[in-house]
């Protein structure tokens, strides 16, 4: 079922939120980039700030927490400077804990070298388009266009759209806020990640309620996921999308409530943690 971002409740004082919890144990699972940390010009400098990592932690110190972020794992450990969450990047493809190491899944192997050679394709090509940034990633490679010129946006568009051509059905594009994300054609993404998880951590079970906070197209996979565990049954989850719903009221989402800004999510957590 998804609404809008303009009729979500707000997760600060949603009763549905404080419903679901009721009685229950959370397992917060965080999106990075526009929930952690705001967006910014350059993917390098969104670095977690003092406070929120406090929050984190104090959090983690109570429930299980975990990042699923789209970013390279090791990339959005060091920019968190948090070094004892489990982490899982490149949109789920690579799961770590450091208490147990690797998690390994059916789509954690197996690509790696399509991922290179497609890798330096896509490097090889954007040379020749100014402002583009490519970032090789674990299991993907992320062509960013934030600093392109409109007039040179085809260029790119085009150049994904070759790649795709030259690996016909291995390849898929993963759509962002100024990049794309070019990766394996496998069946997995944050969703099914985050459910690997509540199953691998002992978590899929009726005293554990799963919130996943994020903003980005790419977290409706674990939005949608936390509503489908009620049609099995399961508690329903809790997605949290992080936007400000007068930016885009209209966004269709499958979120339980809505935070606009991340200073609020760092109270919602805080809330959590206490």
């Amino acid at each position: 079922m998804t609404t809008t971002a303009d009729r979500l409740p707000h997760a600060l004082d949603a009763p549905e939120v404080a419903e679901r919890l009721d009685g229950r144990r959370p397992a917060v699972f965080l999106d990075y980039d526009g929930v952690l940390t705001p967006i910014v010009p350059r993917p390098e400098d969104a670095i977690m700030s003092d406070d929120m990592r406090a929050v984190v932690r104090a959090l983690a110190q109570r429930c299980p927490v975990c990042v699923v972020s789209g970013r390279d794992r090791a990339v959005v450990s060091e920019l968190m400077g948090v070094d004892d969450l489990i982490v899982a990047g490149s949109h789920g493809f690579d799961i770590y804990d450091p208490a147990r190491g690797p998690i390994v899944h059916e789509a954690s192997q197996g690509w790696e070298g399509l991922v290179a050679e497609v890798t330096e394709r896509v490097r090889a090509a954007a040379d020749d388009i100014p402002g583009t940034l490519v970032e090789p990633k674990h299991a993907s490679v992320a062509l960013h266009d934030r600093h392109v010129a409109d007039a040179d946006r085809p260029r790119v568009a085009a150049l994904v759209e070759a790649v795709l051509a030259e690996h016909p059905g291995e390849l898929r594009v993963t759509p962002g806020k100024f990049v794309h994300e070019i990766q394996p054609k496998i069946d997995w993404n944050k969703g099914k990640a985050v459910e690997h998880l509540l199953e691998v951590l002992d978590l899929d079970d009726s005293g554990v309620v799963p919130i996943y906070l994020g903003d980005d197209v790419t977290d409706e996979d674990a939005f949608r996921a936390l509503v489908a565990r009620a049609d099995a049954g399961r508690p329903a989850g809790v997605g949290i999308l992080v936007i400000d719903p007068e930016d885009a009221p209209s966004r269709d989402t499958s979120a339980t409530a809505v935070l606009a800004t991340v200073d609020e999510v760092g109270r919602f957590l805080d809330g959590l943690a206490r």
